[in-house]
């Protein structure tokens, strides 16, 4: 752990949003790992994912992991609805829907107010941490010299909103739900039904068929327990809500023509898609790669679904992972 570290607290104020209305007091969390160049050359923003907050996504930075903070100064915004940065949890008035888009532009000002930077190296994410790394280079595509997605795309598919607005329907059939994403109460109950219904999502038929999650529990009771509700009943429901909601309006096109959102992108893309991945499809990388300029198509081949993509304990997909990304950034 020996590499200079830095975070803190980014104050934006009253923050004008995508899809109408305004964050009032917006403020973003952020931790900075390595040391920024002279140049200012050497920048990987390493956006959060769905409800993870950074310190959980930590694990992959060091000097023999995927992101080597001895070469790049890596910043971790976490997103907005996390519970780190404004969120329900933490902001009576956060409004119905912040997009994807609204986190990249207060990640971009973070940049050039804290440390002045106009012009990043990478943006590497991992789920919805990759939708923003696709949204960084539609938004900025002068300011982006290459990104890695990681388990993403570039407009949430018809097929995963099945999924995102299933749980959505789930948490709002909660006793304790008032409506517009609020609870009077943290509905428990829900958010167990909740973990569950994430766990067959996350991990692909083939992990359960090979009996993987036995390396970890003794049986398949504990493993929803220990594994997957103890993980979501430490998350607030409003927040969880939030986030699918701007999970679900993942869209680089805004609505309009994605072909011609992906071939306005200048950075380098490496498409990283897991090949048993639920909800992020590689069939969906398929049909984005001959809209890039400039992009190869890697799956991680793995049957560790979604997971594969953040591969926490999971030696061969953090080897996959670790040499490509290498080779994107060396490149």
């Amino acid at each position: 752990m020996g590499w200079p570290k830095q975070q803190g607290i980014l104050e934006l104020g009253d923050m004008p949003l995508h899809a109408g209305g305004v964050l009032r007091g917006a403020r973003l969390s952020w931790k900075a790992h390595g040391t920024l160049s002279a140049a200012r050359d050497n920048v990987i923003v390493y956006p959060t994912s769905y409800s993870a907050q950074h310190p959980e996504l930590e694990w992959l930075i060091g000097p023999e992991g995927i992101l080597d903070p001895t070469r790049w100064f890596i910043v971790q915004p976490d997103m907005f609805g996390n519970g780190l940065s404004s969120s329900p949890s933490n902001t009576p008035d956060y409004p119905a829907l912040v997009t994807a888009f609204d986190n990249v532009r207060a990640q971009q000002r973070l940049l050039a107010e804290q440390f002045g930077v106009r012009r990043v190296a990478c943006v590497y994410g991992w789920s919805m941490g990759a939708q923003q790394a696709y949204h960084w280079a539609a938004e900025f595509p002068e300011a982006v010299e290459r990104i890695v997605v990681n388990c993403g795309s570039a407009r949430t598919a018809v097929h995963n909103q099945v999924f995102l607005r299933s749980l959505m329907a789930l948490l709002e059939a909660a006793p304790e739900y008032l409506g517009n994403g609020r609870f009077s109460a943290e509905p428990e109950a829900t958010v167990r039904a909740f973990a569950r219904v994430y766990a067959g999502w996350a991990l692909s038929q083939d992990f359960y068929r090979a009996g993987l999650h036995l390396a970890q529990e003794p049986d398949l009771e504990s493993f929803l327990v220990n594994q997957w509700e103890r993980r979501w009943a430490i998350r607030s429901a409003a927040n969880l809500y939030a986030q699918l909601k701007c999970w679900d309006a993942g869209d680089i096109a805004r609505g309009g023509d994605l072909a011609e959102a992906l071939g306005a992108i200048r950075a380098r893309v490496l498409l990283m898609p897991g090949a048993t991945d639920l909800y992020f499809r590689v069939a969906d990388n398929e049909a984005e790669l001959p809209h890039l300029r400039q992009a190869k198509l890697s799956p991680i081949p793995s049957i560790w679904g979604h997971r594969a993509g953040n591969p926490l304990g999971n030696p061969a997909d953090t080897a996959f992972i670790r040499q490509a990304v290498a080779e994107w950034l060396a490149a």
